[in-house]
């Protein structure tokens, strides 16, 4: 298998377990799928959430941050319903929140078309707020300390976007980090003054 995910931390499990088993944390939760499925409810697999805080033009590595582990909920039939993150606080690992949307299933697609790669990869979602944007990072170092929370994307990593993609950007689609970061530079820069619009 060319996916290597590692573990999320126990706390963060233990936290959506926790969630998971409370019926007023589902209940409440704004995810109909999520209060409608039939069958054991399991969160997994767990990937962990960078987010690009800020791409920068001049050539630095961009700034990424560990945000937290998103859940992937599957229902008894064993396909995803909704999501649960689980977020670094003061007091440690805690639940966040339960979700769904168009992002679970693109998840999962991207999951899978990875898999069938032949190169070995660890998997990690990427958010990039300033473009609405989350992507499926394939990390090509798959050892025990790529699961390092500073890390940055490396230039041969590919990073996938998912459905629904920000306009000119295509989703499903692997893209080098080199290729597609100075892509979403580009979008982010302001336009010169006197340009057409």
């Amino acid at each position: 298998m060319p996916l290597y995910i590692p573990p999320a931390p126990a706390p963060a499990l233990r936290s959506v377990l926790a969630a998971l088993d409370s019926p007023t944390a589902v209940r409440e939760a704004r995810t109909p799928a999520l209060r409608a499925a039939q069958g054991p409810l399991t969160p997994e697999p767990a990937l962990p959430v960078h987010v690009l805080d800020r791409i920068i033009a001049s050539g630095e590595p961009p700034r990424i941050r560990l945000n937290g582990w998103r859940f992937l909920i599957r229902s008894g039939d064993d396909r995803a319903v909704a999501a649960a993150d689980a977020k670094l606080t003061a007091d440690g690992w805690t639940f966040s929140h339960f979700f769904e949307g168009p992002y679970i299933a693109a998840t999962e697609n991207a999951l899978r078309q990875a898999d069938a790669m032949t190169a070995h990869y660890q998997p990690r979602l990427l958010s990039v707020p300033q473009l609405y944007m989350l992507t499926l990072w394939l990390h090509v170092d798959t050892g025990p300390e790529a699961s390092d929370a500073g890390s940055a994307p490396a230039p041969s990593d590919l990073l996938v976007p998912l459905a629904p993609a920000p306009p000119g950007i295509a989703a499903h689609r692997p893209h080098r980090v080199s290729e597609l970061l100075p892509m979403m530079t580009l979008r982010l820069e302001p336009p010169l003054l006197g340009s057409a619009a």
